[in-house]
């Protein structure tokens, strides 16, 4: 009985972990179908026959993009922009900054980075969940690979005196980022100041002004 009961549990265990994996690919692809109406997890597949090369192409990102506020622009090259990558698990992104550009903390929920800097550098780091919250952060230069493991929040700044640029890849067709100031200061609709207040241990005024600033950006 106890090894009957034993094998139960590794069956379950082993279904649990088989339904927690993404599918494997069925097909050699499945160019995502941007006028569909019906709603799926990703897009639906357009007829293979239909499928051309542009589908899988994209042009541009050797131009740097224009920065903002903060100094540093995303240019993104996911399934949004390549119809090919529906289904494929993978995308990048360059990114530009210019001197003390910041691209400031965030996540992505569906997937890790892998970042190389191409040009320039970069101060990088993340920080690990709770109750640890440890910073692990480095100083990269031209040539350099550093990894934002999934859903953990990591940053990027120039410290320099000249353009950075990057190249980022992720391990997802649609990452998703929460730029963590933005998401907590900028919510539609605002969450209450009474308890942003009571988190972040400061006077709800600050947590107004706070709000204030970044609903400007709205």
């Amino acid at each position: 009985m106890a090894t009957e009961m034993f094998l139960l549990v590794l069956l379950a265990m082993a279904s649990s972990v088989a339904m927690a994996s993404d599918p494997s690919q069925l097909q050699d692809f499945c160019v995502a179908d941007k006028d569909s109406k019906v709603l799926v997890n990703g897009f639906v597949c357009k007829d293979p026959n239909d499928a051309k090369a542009d589908d899988f192409s994209l042009s541009g990102l050797d131009i740097p993009g224009v920065t903002g506020k903060l100094g540093f622009n995303v240019t993104p090259a996911n399934v949004n922009q390549i119809p090919g990558l529906n289904t494929l698990g993978i995308s990048m992104v360059r990114i530009d900054y210019v001197p003390k550009g910041l691209n400031p903390p965030h996540t992505h929920p569906r997937a890790t980075e892998i970042l190389t800097v191409i040009e320039g550098q970069l101060l990088v780091g993340f920080v690990t969940s709770n109750t640890d919250n440890r910073l692990f952060t480095k100083m990269l230069k031209k040539g350099d690979v550093f990894v934002f493991p999934q859903g953990l929040i990591h940053f990027q700044f120039n410290p320099g005196y000249t353009n950075t640029f990057a190249i980022g890849a992720l391990s997802s067709q649609n990452p998703g980022t929460i730029t963590i100031a933005d998401a907590v200061f900028g919510s539609n609709p605002p969450i209450s100041d009474e308890i942003l207040a009571k988190a972040f241990q400061v006077d709800k005024k600050l947590i107004d002004w706070l709000q204030a600033q970044f609903s400007k950006k709205n």
